[in-house]
């Protein structure tokens, strides 16, 4: 391929795929402010009006929100490749860097320029959606001492982890011949699994405190429904969740033995016991059809492609000059090459996101089809809205939108489910 034939392609599909977003979210933002003013029939009696026309501005403001991060991502992604920013950078730093502290430091150090740099550049739309549209529809709880610790504590855990992953997939790159990638892979893979067992316990307590659930009655309920699941863990935990925001959740987390049950502290205060043991069925209910299991081969197959197609591109040169960086003759390109990577996939994957939403939209139907069997179907639905409500997602999103973005079916979808079930 020459490397104008890859500038058209990366263009075209960059063009296709922000003409296809911002398609997208103006019907999603025109379905929800033509619904505002009614709530849908089906959601009359449990839905307030006032709740229901929160959760239309909050998609809006979002909405509206979100083209105009789209346009910067894409004005940022042009700026990186082709307008030479990358190129720029990687000169530099190659020239600064590299006599002093051969390949490894200066390749180390491209990442880290390359990471600070696109940090400063997201933080204005981060500091936004945070302190004004998350504030504005009183979800922030975050205040300026807590999200300079949590930038703080960001950065740390990226130098310590982020660091030696990379030093040791560049070496990887660079000793170990023409199948690198398959050796890359290998350690990639095993990072991740290593990262789901540290997480729990090294990690997470770094953000948040974790207690052991207190609720006796409550935890009595949780075991017992786990035991008929045939499900065990290693603690039953809240977590604090309110000091950052007021949306609620619950979750799995870990590998293998090290398994926890988190809740957060707002969503036990917001529903009954009942709607806690429906949720957390609902959540057995994937591990019941290894749904987790299932989506860690896919990102074992898609990371082992994406590893090959890499182990390809990273030899050709058009590769580089297409995108608007220049290869380097007296220092390896193996972290350009990723990088270039890492900027360009997103751009094609976009194309096939809607098949991934597909999957997982299905798993969270039998997910819901295994909570009512094992718990209240009645209580699952309850606290589906009690969710929907307190966390002002809208009841009305345009269906073309859905079947593109949403992972998880809209509730109107759910509860029709639910209710053929239970008939």
């Amino acid at each position: 391929m020459q490397a104008s034939t890859l500038t058209l392609v990366f263009v075209a599909a960059l063009l296709g795929a922000m003409a296809l977003k911002y398609w997208l979210a103006t019907r999603q933002m025109r379905h929800v402010a033509q619904h505002r003013d009614t709530v849908p029939a089906a959601f009359a009696a449990t839905i307030p009006l006032a709740a229901h026309q929160k959760a239309a501005d909050y998609t809006l403001a979002k909405g509206r929100f979100g083209l105009l991060s789209t346009a910067f991502g894409a004005a940022v992604l042009l700026g990186w490749t082709l307008l030479g920013g990358l190129d720029a950078v990687n000169g530099t730093v190659r020239e600064l860097v590299h006599p002093h502290l051969g390949d490894m430091g200066y390749q180390l150090a491209l990442f880290a320029a390359f990471a600070a740099i696109g940090g400063l550049l997201d933080l204005p739309f981060d500091l936004y959606s945070t302190f004004r549209i998350e504030q504005r529809f009183g979800f922030n709880r975050m205040t300026w001492k807590l999200y300079l610790a949590d930038a703080l504590k960001n950065l740390l855990v990226g130098v310590l982890i982020g660091l030696p992953i990379a030093a040791l997939i560049l070496w990887i790159m660079g000793a170990t011949g023409p199948l690198w990638w398959l050796w890359a892979w290998g350690a990639w893979m095993g990072f991740n699994l290593l990262i789901l067992v540290l997480y729990p316990t090294v990690i997470a307590p770094l953000f948040n405190k974790f207690e052991p659930l207190a609720d006796e009655s409550l935890k009595a309920r949780v075991q017992a429904l786990m035991a008929r699941c045939g499900f065990t863990a290693r603690g039953l935990f809240v977590m604090d969740g309110s000091k950052r925001s007021a949306h609620a959740n619950a979750y799995f987390t870990g590998f293998g033995a090290a398994k926890r049950v988190v809740f957060f502290d707002t969503l036990l205060s917001k529903l009954s016991p009942g709607e806690v043991e429906a949720v957390l069925a609902h959540e057995l209910g994937h591990f019941k059809h290894r749904h987790v299991i299932k989506r860690i081969v896919a990102m074992f197959g898609l990371s082992l492609a994406g590893f090959a197609l890499l182990g390809w591109l990273s030899g050709q040169a058009w590769f580089y000059q297409g995108l608007g960086v220049q290869p380097g003759m007296v220092a390896p390109n193996d972290a350009l090459a990723l990088l270039l990577f890492l900027l360009v996939a997103p751009v094609f994957g976009f194309f096939v996101s809607p098949l991934l939403a597909q999957l997982s939209r299905r798993h969270e139907f039998q997910a819901d089809a295994y909570a009512c069997a094992q718990a209240s179907g009645s209580d699952l639905s309850s606290a589906l809205l009690k969710l929907h409500e307190d966390n002002a997602a809208t009841l009305t999103p345009d269906p073309v939108y859905v079947k593109f973005y949403y992972s998880h079916p809209p509730a109107s979808e759910r509860l029709a489910a639910m209710r053929i079930q239970a008939a």
